[in-house]
């Protein structure tokens, strides 16, 4: 089907190169290993850049909207939609923890996990005085608000600003 798009696009447009598919840029997976592998490797990603690329490491527990997950070496294969909340990425004694706005989780079966949200910071560089000033205010504004689209903005950054508070409070 592709080659009779790449040849119909030639028809209509000779000298211009056909473009690129969805398909042409994606690499294939390597096959499942027959044996489960000691480490996970994962990709974290957000919109503007790749926070871990193809990192072997023991565990990674993602915030996702049916509860917290773990996916270890070996964990069948997933699609999670992450929801606010704490990502730790674990390897040997080392946690290394991410507060997470949203996005997907995909467990692929041969042990490789990619993580993409869209936003995330280091929990250790969050300051908590900032987070209880930005509950307050939106706390505020959802009582203060008046139309639909307020109070779903306003209840958007309660929610936000809730789970970071959990988030810090460990």
């Amino acid at each position: 089907m592709l080659r009779h798009a790449a040849e119909a696009w030639k028809k209509v447009a000779p000298n211009i190169e056909a473009p690129a598919t969805p398909l042409s840029l994606m690499q294939p997976r390597p096959p499942t290993p027959a044996a489960i592998p000691s480490k996970l490797t994962i990709n974290f990603v957000l919109p503007y850049k790749s926070e871990i690329a193809n990192k072997e490491v023991d565990m990674v527990i993602v915030p996702a909207t049916t509860g917290q997950m773990g996916v270890l070496p070996g964990h069948v294969s997933t699609i999670a939609e992450l929801k606010p909340g704490v990502l730790s990425v674990h390897e040997g004694n080392d946690i290394t923890k991410y507060f997470v706005s949203s996005g997907f989780a995909f467990v692929h079966a041969n042990s490789i996990a990619d993580i993409v949200a869209v936003e995330a910071v280091p929990l250790d560089q969050i300051d908590p005085a900032l987070v209880q000033e930005g509950l307050a205010e939106f706390n505020a504004k959802l009582g203060s608000a008046s139309t639909d689209l307020e109070k779903a903005e306003a209840q958007i950054g309660v929610d936000v600003h809730s789970a970071l508070n959990a988030a810090l409070a460990g």
